[in-house]
């Protein structure tokens, strides 16, 4: 992408009522049992859900005394009822489904190496920030989870009385110059009781959604589509099954930024394809946060069974004040980047899962998203002015 160009780029995010966000909570809602109850337990917690269905999968170790606490049914129901299919005319009700659970031990070929602190498996792992957003995120990812937010929010509140859990939203954003300037298109898809217009439909997502979101002065010209099939009564499990780990795109910069492939929901920190992704986001943050660049892309990688990374990269897009290089050495210098490192900095043997769940892992606030933190920029920063180079404040 040749980034002096005019271009529209687009991202979506789905509800927390979609189907495969649902196998993704209940995942996580079993992660943090364990967190819960034995902070060094072993999670790869896969989830599936249809139609009148849900089946729990994987490999979990848990202290013997704590095995109790996993209640894989009640998990289940209590996660699918909390979203909101709590009826039987929504086509998937948390009182009534079936639940199927098939869960074992992690192997102990796998946890010979993560036992002594090494990686719980090979992979690569990439973090970004950039100055679009306050949250320093990309603005059509940012914009489009926040749109499922309010979507849901106003469900929830009852401002409407025809909207249902499932739903999904969808932006796309002029950039010039290589910034983001005006939302040229929003696309909404809800699902809605029967009885519901199109017309009605459309004019209150509008109002309660998508005005309040998209910022007055990105509302140019911009092109709405509200349920463009016409219909979407059918929605949830009952319209589409669901798996855990299939939003990854969704989850992290809604393909602005590289992915390396690994999912995040239903894993324990011990596996990098999560916390080291998370930690990629930290180092990528802070950067910014320290004016070293406009925009950061960190990829870290590992190997099975060994502590430190195999490779360390940043690319700054030609925004750095910094040489690349010398950046990746900063990095190194200021940031933990074992298994155990990034667990510690982060503080991620705590069951701060659920809520990663939905909306996206980045550009969140709140207690359990550390990663999140910006708390290094000021001594990145200083570090930097002594090479010689004194970034602006951001």
């Amino acid at each position: 992408m040749v980034h002096d160009e005019k271009f529209l780029f687009t991202s979506e995010s789905v509800t927390e009522g979609h189907p495969d966000k649902i196998a993704d909570q209940i995942s996580d809602t079993v992660l943090d049992t364990v967190m819960q109850h034995d902070p060094m337990g072993r999670v790869a917690c896969e989830t599936l859900v249809t139609t009148g269905l849900v089946v729990i999968a994987g490999e979990i170790t848990i202290k013997k005394e704590a095995r109790g606490a996993l209640e894989y049914e009640r998990i289940a129901r209590d996660v699918i009822n909390d979203i909101g299919y709590n009826r039987a005319k929504y086509g998937f009700d948390g009182d009534t489904c079936g639940i199927l659970s098939a869960v074992k031990p992690q192997s102990p070929d796998i946890a010979m190496g993560v036992d002594t602190g090494g990686a719980g498996d090979q992979g690569l792992m990439f973090g970004y920030a950039c100055d679009e957003t306050p949250e320093l995120m990309p603005m059509p990812i940012q914009l489009a989870q926040q749109l499922c937010m309010k979507l849901s929010e106003v469900r929830k509140k009852n401002a409407v009385d025809f909207l249902r859990p499932d739903g999904k939203s969808q932006v796309s954003v002029e950039y010039v110059g290589g910034r983001p300037v005006r939302v040229d298109t929003v696309v909404i898809s809800t699902q809605h009781s029967d009885k519901a217009s199109q017309a009605e439909i459309r004019e209150s997502i509008i109002e309660h959604v998508i005005k309040p979101v998209i910022p007055r002065e990105m509302f140019n010209k911009t092109t709405i589509h509200v349920n463009p099939t016409g219909r979407f009564v059918t929605g949830g499990p009952m319209g589409d099954a669901g798996l855990t780990g299939r939003k990854i795109i969704v989850d992290t910069y809604g393909g602005y930024g590289r992915h390396g492939g690994g999912a995040f929901s239903g894993k324990d920190p011990s596996k990098v394809d999560r916390s080291a992704c998370y930690m990629a986001r930290y180092i990528a943050k802070n950067l910014v946060a320290a004016g070293l660049a406009r925009k950061v892309e960190v990829q870290l990688a590992y190997a099975i069974g060994v502590a430190e990374p195999v490779s360390v990269m940043v690319d700054t897009f030609g925004t750095g004040t910094l040489p690349n290089s010398q950046i990746t050495e900063l990095i190194r210098g200021f940031f933990k980047l074992t298994p155990k490192g990034i667990i510690e900095t982060l503080d991620l043997r705590r069951p701060i899962y659920r809520a990663t769940a939905a909306y996206g892992h980045f550009g969140r606030s709140g207690p359990g998203f550390t990663w999140e933190r910006t708390d290094k920029a000021d001594a990145i920063r200083k570090e930097a002015a002594s090479r010689g180079t004194v970034a602006a404040t951001r």
